[in-house]
């Protein structure tokens, strides 16, 4: 019956052979969808599997992941070893269906270009790593010493594929990837978001330090609203309180007229665009000229000089001719960066 068992198991998985005359401990590789999976397993002196242990290979642990208590109940319940593997092989064929990013583990270059672009970059950058060399956390730090992580999510054909970046900013990470990139480039792009950032975080930490916030309790660096407490005096009109707050006059229908304050856009020549309001002012505080967002994109996207970085579109001022940068959100809109 033993050599039964042990013929039937040698032909169901050539791979997979006995290391010892006892036959107690077995390694080699079990196949699933044409793969190989590296194994290796020890059974008591009895050959009991109740008691057997299994050493798996990176590859099939991880495709085990979420598994194991499955894989335990039929090592306890299976007649021998034979039978065992063949409920092992149907449990990785589920897996592999389940999760069919299993199925690409990258070829062994990949590893190797992975290692030689930290080593490009440095070592001294990295976070962390997972098992699979497949995310990455990269730690970056801006001109004013403020703290950073990028997380990188590499594909099975990087540097063919683009990896998906995530960053705690207030806008979107959009990054330029070519077949050619690398990691080092990729960093490079990340440090030069951050210190377009840097001085609205400067402008944000003063108002944390400063002031009392109380929205958001626990503010990070992709919260751009801050909700903080002024002292109002109770027994003072809404508008009495306003004042002294900002210790300014408001025009009111008394002192001023209302078109004085409706200035047309320096492009189209009208107030209103739509529902839209000419509520981008060009950098110069001696120019001032106010555009529509919508306007000021288009002339500047027309410009033969115009030049853009990741969503930040540079381009002169129709009026003072001072390089005037903006930048572009999702749904069209538009911010001028002031």
């Amino acid at each position: 019956a033993a050599v039964t068992q042990s013929d039937s198991l040698f032909k169901d998985n050539p791979l997979l052979l006995p290391v010892n005359e006892q036959k107690t401990v077995y390694d080699g590789f079990i196949s699933v969808q044409d793969k190989d999976l590296r194994i290796r397993i020890i059974l008591p002196p009895d050959l009991q599997l109740k008691k057997a242990k299994l050493h798996c290979g990176w590859e099939l642990k991880h495709l085990l992941r979420g598994y194991e208590a499955i894989v335990k109940q039929r090592l306890q319940q299976s007649a021998d070893l034979s039978g065992f593997i063949l409920e092992l092989k149907t449990v990785l064929e589920v897996g592999l269906k389940s999760r069919p990013e299993c199925c690409s583990i990258p070829p062994p270059q990949y590893y190797a270009q992975i290692i030689s672009e930290m080593e490009t970059l440095g070592w001294d950058k990295m976070v962390h790593i997972d098992m699979e060399f497949q995310t990455l956390k990269l730690k970056a730090e801006d001109s004013s010493g403020r703290q950073h992580m990028l997380t990188v999510r590499l594909k099975a054909k990087h540097p063919a594929e683009a990896p998906e970046c995530s960053a705690d900013l207030p806008v979107p990470l959009s990054v330029t990837w070519t077949p050619q990139s690398t990691l080092e480039q990729l960093y490079s792009q990340f440090l030069l978001v951050l210190e377009y950032l840097t001085e609205f975080w400067d402008v944000l930490d003063e108002i944390d330090e400063k002031t009392w916030i109380l929205e958001p309790e626990n503010p990070s660096r992709s919260d751009t609203m801050r909700r903080i407490a002024i002292g109002m005096n109770p027994d003072s009109s809404v508008l009495h309180n306003l004042r002294d707050v900002l210790e300014i006059e408001f025009p009111s229908p008394a002192t001023h007229e209302k078109s004085g304050f409706s200035v047309e856009c320096g492009i189209c020549y009208s107030y209103r665009l739509e529902s839209a309001i000419p509520d981008q002012v060009c950098n110069d505080p001696r120019c001032g000229q106010p555009f529509h967002q919508a306007c000021l994109y288009e002339w500047l996207r027309a410009l033969p000089t115009c030049r853009q970085s990741f969503s930040v579109i540079f381009g002169e001022c129709p009026y003072c001719s001072k390089v005037t940068p903006m930048r572009r959100h999702r749904y069209q809109s538009f911010e001028v960066v002031l």
